[in-house]
């Protein structure tokens, strides 16, 4: 199996490398790589479990993404002005209990967060900004924004949706997001494809009241400086909050058509400028966004959508941030001409401004649906990744360590490493992940080299197991963002 796929991949990387001056060669297990899963709430996944039972749930699924190498978990925690976590200021989420602002009795978001780092995964939380009230809602607690303050609200096809013209309502989020960053260690925020509503034929978003107070001329790009505003202002509370934390996010699939802008993309389908006002290209030229996940959930060969067209474009218009491209495991798996999830990797690879992917959802891929884990296992992500550069919010390493040495306890040698603890000045910059990698006798040493990777771990030292012949160990240090220090060898001598 192993063979087959490995095979498969590389021959798929050189084949499409050939076919246009778009794709580049590269590596077929990157050292860096954003490998992401979404875990959503919104489809009522969690509701009629306890405590126990959605933390057994949540164990299971990130244990299994471990195991193929997930370095990221998309957490959804606001799905309609609620909470999935002790929030100062919005009811608990009827997605978890069954009934909006009762409480679960524990915090699935800190629960998450402490599961996620064990596991040296990045944990982001995934807020939906705007939408107030899903259609299955029928129960609004007394507590939450629209009880308070209806008039800042829009009903639209039987959704509610906080009015993103209101300066109020901008605030008021960035508030939500503050205190999210304030209490817990999350790696990232997270906002999603919904801004103003998805359109239904022939019924208007009813905002006329105040596109005609505000003096604009033209309704579409008023819509879409309402939500810059957000964008900007939200990009602001997360770095001037904890500046190692990333804003993201994950865009419908298709920015604008060609028959609608000279420069989009050859498909036919809803777009984000112009049916949901989201200028996404501008957040991330502007450096408003840190990275953004495209939802290209259509399969290879789609009439409308075709998954290969859509992350050439992608890759060639939004390389301004990191770019990683969102799949959907079903239809990746069900493609009428069969599943196309690693000829879907492939092509990504191949393309050097995309530097990782994000499934959706997590629990097909940890179920291993049609096989899909097994691939990421025994292929795809063979081999651990650290998380892209983020050059533009911290390029500096840390210090390497003090010194490498192996201790004997009474279940045998121990790798241990010592930290230079004044050289670390800020939280920047100080060692947060270290990575230990070896080497066998006489191996140059390589530390672009993933298959060398033995351990990413958050503890100053590593077990020795099995060792039967000589070999040379590196360990080196990790900040928040990722930075590698220079390595430090200790050669091991297994004594005889």
């Amino acid at each position: 199996m192993r063979v087959k796929y490995s095979l498969l991949l590389l021959l798929i990387l050189l084949l499409v490398s050939c076919g246009s001056r778009k794709h580049v060669s590269r590596t077929e297990f990157p050292k860096r790589e954003f490998r992401g899963a979404w875990i959503q709430a919104v489809n009522g996944q969690f509701m009629g479990m306890d405590e126990k039972q959605m933390k057994t749930y949540l164990l299971e699924m990130l244990d299994n993404l471990q195991k193929v190498n997930v370095n990221a978990i998309i957490f959804q925690v606001r799905v309609e002005g609620d909470a999935l976590y002790e929030s100062r200021y919005e009811p608990w989420s009827r997605y978890i209990t069954g009934t909006q602002g009762v409480s679960p009795g524990w915090d699935p978001l800190e629960f998450m967060v402490a599961e996620c780092h064990k596991r040296n995964m990045e944990l982001h939380a995934w807020i939906n900004p705007y939408r107030a009230r899903t259609k299955g809602t029928k129960y609004v607690a007394h507590n939450h924004m629209s009880s308070r303050h209806p008039e800042r609200f829009v009903e639209y096809e039987g959704q509610l949706y906080f009015n993103p013209a209101l300066q109020s309502n901008r605030k008021y989020i960035c508030t939500v997001v503050k205190d999210i960053l304030d209490r817990y260690d999350v790696d990232g925020i997270h906002i999603d494809d919904y801004f103003y509503p998805y359109p239904v034929k022939g019924k208007d978003f009813a905002d006329d009241e105040w596109f005609n107070s505000s003096g604009a001329d033209d309704k579409a790009e008023w819509r879409r400086e309402n939500v810059n505003h957000l964008i900007y202002h939200l990009h602001r509370v997360v770095h001037d909050s904890k500046p190692w934390v990333k804003f993201g996010v994950s865009p419908f699939g298709i920015y604008r058509n060609k028959s609608s802008w000279k420069k989009g993309s050859l498909t036919k389908g809803l777009q984000c400028y112009d049916d949901l006002n989201a200028d996404v290209l501008k957040w991330i030229n502007e450096g408003w966004v840190d990275y953004s996940i495209p939802q290209v959930y259509w399969e290879i060969g789609h009439a409308a959508a075709d998954y290969k067209e859509l992350v050439a474009w992608w890759a060639k218009y939004a390389s301004a941030r990191p770019l990683y491209i969102g799949q959907d495991v079903q239809r990746t798996v069900k493609a009428a001409g069969g599943n196309q999830q690693t000829e879907k990797y492939a092509l990504q690879r191949a393309e050097v401004n995309v530097m990782g992917a994000c499934f959706w959802d997590a629990a097909s891929a940890a179920n291993n649906v049609a096989g899909y884990r097994d691939v990421l296992a025994n292929g795809i992500y063979r081999y651990p990744a650290l998380q892209p550069r983020y050059v533009f919010m911290d390029d500096k390493a840390p210090k390497k360590v003090a010194g490498v040495d192996v201790v004997k306890d009474d279940d045998g040698d121990v790798l241990v490493w010592l930290l230079k603890d004044k050289a670390y000045k800020d939280e920047m910059n100080a060692p947060y992940r270290f990575v230990v990698y070896r080497f066998a006798k006489g191996e140059k040493v390589d530390l672009n080299n993933p298959a060398r990777i033995v351990a990413i771990t958050s503890k100053p030292f590593y077990r020795l197991q099995a060792i039967e012949t000589d070999c040379t160990f590196v360990v080196t240090v990790l900040d928040r963002m990722q930075n590698e220090s220079k390595g430090v060898k200790y050669k091991y001598e297994v004594k005889h």
